[in-house]
């Protein structure tokens, strides 16, 4: 009896056990099925959206900057075809392995790539060495099996066709910087991406870098592409048609860098006086911008940098000189309109001048005897202009000084230009805590003392003795166009400023600045061509003070960083002024013998290629 309770208890705990796991089971199947039904009904578009993710991915397609072109359309700047190789870390597997057997061929900097990599994300790609080899592109196809997550891409490169020609103004591209991303929160670019980062590169960068596009591309688990899905094709950017004329720009490169002759650090401006185009601009020493186009080497930027002679520094906006006897001009407009002078007025020079117990030499030890303005110009005596500049006072020069621009940049189009100094009383006070000397005065009257200019000031200034008193806006975009050809948008002459000066008082100015370069006593005889009169005004400006005349005539033992600039400021031709140049030749010695051969070769090459008409020129001997 007890064994059949037993057994009967035994028989219901089963029946009730199997209930409840029947149960669980019921719960358990309703639980995946819901479940099933959440995943496949609720979250289909969602989890559809992940797997295509693992299967798909977005690349970015680079787009084609613009290009930048000549007047005449010559192609400066371009793009060509470059081969970047670069890494994906989600699909790298043993990325030791990987950068070590990719080591052995191509050398690349791994501290950087290894910085790269932990400010991305794992499915962006970092580049690992731009611009390669088609020996190095050989060996990673040989190897790709072995180099999961490294990959080729075919991409544009900045290409600078004439090397170093230009390359201040063109300016050069370099990685943006993680401060730039972050201040800017840009969404057209990301980490990684290149920017203008000078010169035109960088005041256009907008109108140049296009829009990038986008393609989704289905990949393996190895991340190899194997085919794309869909794409949203670039944009190029627009095209810049610079005022430059190339082949005047390379007569003045090939003169500066010692092709014709020796080396010669310094600028060299040349612009059309009527418009303010500017046809060529150098600056040397220079650098190639095609160094930086895939990324510049810490060893060739530090040798760059650290270079005495500064040849990232565009000397003709940022170099800032003493305007030496260029600045003779000034004096002598100021003393006509001022009527402290008159053309005739004749000032004896015996070689010096006296005020006080100071004694203030002329460059020729015996003086120049009596002269008048035109005498004085052609001879450049100094003595005639330290009596011009002691009867007018440094405040009234100072005036006409700001009249032809100087002291204020010329706003040309290129970012960080200097704007000089014109000395002033006041300007003194402010800044040195010093009331003006007589004797300071003296030295401003021939561009010493305080002043300071900069080449594009100065070719501005004698474009507007040449033009008749007009300063114009020096300019180096004609116009903005489309990749197709159309005109975006166009840049024309923009006057500025009027000298105010009566006309004949220019006319004796010019008149004297012919004979500088033309007449028996001129001092920039070297500058003459033969069937173009050119009319200019020399300049010697002084890095440090001579003692006497006697160290003046040892210029030649003198260390090269102590000797005075040469400048040279002319237009031609005389008849109908067509385009200026201003010449400055860094420790160059005098400008009637280093500066002025430069002018010579620039309008002969100018006027090879733009004859005047036959109108414009001056009669022929018989």
């Amino acid at each position: 009896m007890t064994l059949f309770r037993y057994g009967t208890e035994t028989s219901d705990a089963i029946k009730k056990k199997v209930r409840i796991f029947a149960i669980l089971v019921v719960i358990s199947f309703l639980c995946l099925w819901m479940r099933i039904w959440y995943l496949q009904i609720l979250k289909w578009q969602y989890l559809t959206g992940l797997s295509e993710n693992n299967r798909v991915r977005m690349v970015t397609l680079p787009a084609n900057r613009g290009m930048i072109k000549d007047r005449n359309g010559e192609t400066l700047v371009s793009i060509r075809p470059a081969f970047n190789l670069y890494l994906t870390p989600e699909d790298a597997g043993d990325l030791t392995s990987s950068l070590d057997k990719l080591s052995q061929r191509i050398s690349f900097d791994r501290k950087k790539l290894k910085k790269e990599m932990a400010r991305s994300k794992s499915f962006k790609e970092v580049l690992i060495k731009g611009d390669i080899s088609r020996n190095e592109v050989a060996f990673v196809e040989e190897n790709n099996m072995s180099l999961p997550g490294i990959h080729i891409k075919a991409e544009p490169l900045r290409n600078y066709v004439f090397n170093n020609l230009a390359s201040h103004t063109l300016g050069y591209l370099g990685e943006i910087s993680k401060e730039s991303l972050e201040s800017h929160k840009d969404p057209k670019y990301r980490q990684g991406d290149f920017v203008g980062k000078n010169g035109l590169e960088n005041i256009y960068e907008s109108v140049l870098r296009g829009e990038k596009g986008h393609k989704e591309v289905e990949v393996d688990v190895s991340g190899r592409e194997l085919k794309a899905l869909r794409k949203l094709p670039p944009q190029s950017g627009n095209n810049l048609i610079l005022t430059l004329d190339v082949r005047v720009q390379q007569e003045l490169e090939k003169v500066m860098t010692g092709t014709v002759d020796k080396n010669m650090n310094g600028s060299v401006v040349v612009m059309k006086v009527q418009t303010g185009e500017i046809i060529a601009m150098a600056s040397n020493p220079s650098f190639n911008p095609n160094k930086f186009a895939a990324g510049i080497s810490p060893q060739n930027w530090n040798a760059l940098v650290t270079d005495e002679w500064h040849p990232l520094q565009n000397r003709s906006i940022h170099g800032q000189y003493p305007p030496g006897s260029t600045y003779k001009i000034v004096t002598a407009l100021a003393g006509l309109e001022e009527g402290v002078i008159k053309p005739d007025t004749s000032i004896y020079c015996p070689g010096h001048f006296k005020l006080g117990r100071g004694r203030y030499r002329c460059w020729k030890k015996s003086g120049h005897g009596s002269v008048n303005l035109h005498d004085a110009l052609v001879q450049s005596c100094d003595v005639y202009f330290y009596t011009i500049g002691h009867r007018l006072g440094i405040d009234t020069i100072a005036k006409y000084a700001k009249r032809f621009g100087l002291g204020s940049p010329t706003n040309m189009g290129l970012s960080q230009e200097k704007r000089g100094l014109v000395p002033t009383t006041q300007w003194k006070l402010l800044n040195k805590k010093e009331p003006w000397l007589l004797g300071e005065t003296i030295s401003a009257s021939i561009g010493q003392g305080f002043n300071l200019v900069t080449p594009m000031q100065q070719v501005s200034m004698i474009s507007a003795v040449a033009n008749g008193g007009i300063l114009l806006k020096p300019y180096l975009v004609k116009r903005i166009e489309e990749p197709k050809g159309q005109v975006k948008k166009e840049f024309f002459p923009n006057i500025v400023g009027q000298l105010g000066a009566d006309p004949d008082h220019l006319e004796q100015i010019r008149m004297a600045l012919r004979d500088v370069v033309n007449g028996d006593r001129g001092t920039a005889k070297r500058s003459r061509l033969k069937n173009i009169i050119v009319s200019g005004k020399t300049g010697t400006a002084q890095v440090v003070r001579m003692k006497s005349n006697e160290e003046l005539e040892k210029g030649e033992a003198i260390p090269v960083k102590y000797r005075d600039h040469a400048w040279f400021v002319a237009f031609a031709p005389y008849e109908k002024p067509e385009i200026a140049v201003a010449i400055i030749i860094e420790h160059g010695g005098h400008g009637g013998a280093t500066a002025a051969p430069i002018a010579q070769k620039v309008f002969k090459k100018y006027f090879k290629l733009y004859p005047p008409s036959p109108a414009e020129l001056p009669p022929q001997a018989s």
